[in-house]
């Protein structure tokens, strides 16, 4: 990930993030935390806006009302990972992330990359996912009860088994690839290969 001079990464590692957290601190935006190790930490509230967590562990983390807006979250490591109550993850990069069995129930995800990321049994009830990137994703299992999907790219995802009682599909797109629960109206929906 480049970055402009005004743009670059304040390098901190795990335990200086804690103890600044700990202390009170919130904001930590741009920190430089690539493949850090911060699994089970709690850092409800913070702010990582633009920050680097490439390949960094966040399993099992309080991450609610989280802002990491346009993050670099490729390939990180977010199993059972608590994302919700307000959690900003709008722009963010999650290509390849591990969310598994992470709750993100009414998550901002809007324009969010999350191409070929795990999302299996994740809960996603009312999570905001306008326009997001979910091309090869699995999402197998996952509750998407009442989220909205308008304009997502869904082609290639696993959605089979998934909940999407009450999700909006508008103008989501999707291919040949893409597993669907059985019985689910595609109204609105948009058929590209």
């Amino acid at each position: 990930m480049a970055h402009s001079t005004e743009e670059r990464c304040e390098q901190v590692d795990e335990q200086e993030l804690i103890t600044r957290y700990q202390a009170g601190e919130r904001d930590f935006s741009r920190a430089d935390l690539g493949a850090a190790d911060l699994s089970g930490a709690d850092l409800n509230k913070a702010f990582l806006f633009r920050a680097n967590l490439q390949k960094a562990n966040l399993s099992g983390a309080d991450l609610n009302k989280v802002n990491l807006f346009a993050a670099d979250m490729r390939g990180a490591d977010l199993r059972g990972a608590k994302l919700s109550r307000g959690a900003n993850l709008g722009k963010a990069d999650l290509s390849k992330a591990n969310l598994s069995g992470a709750n993100l129930s009414g998550a901002g995800l809007r324009e969010t990359d999350l191409t070929g990321a795990a999302l299996n049994r994740a809960f996603l009830f009312r999570a905001y996912l306008c326009e997001a990137d979910l091309r090869e994703a699995d999402l197998h299992g996952t509750n998407l009860s009442e989220a909205d999907m308008s304009g997502a790219d869904l082609r290639g995802v696993d959605l089979s088994d998934a909940n999407l009682d009450g999700a909006i599909l508008n103008g989501a797109k999707y291919n040949s690839r893409t597993k669907w629960p059985k019985g689910l109206s595609l109204a609105g929906t948009i058929l590209t290969e």
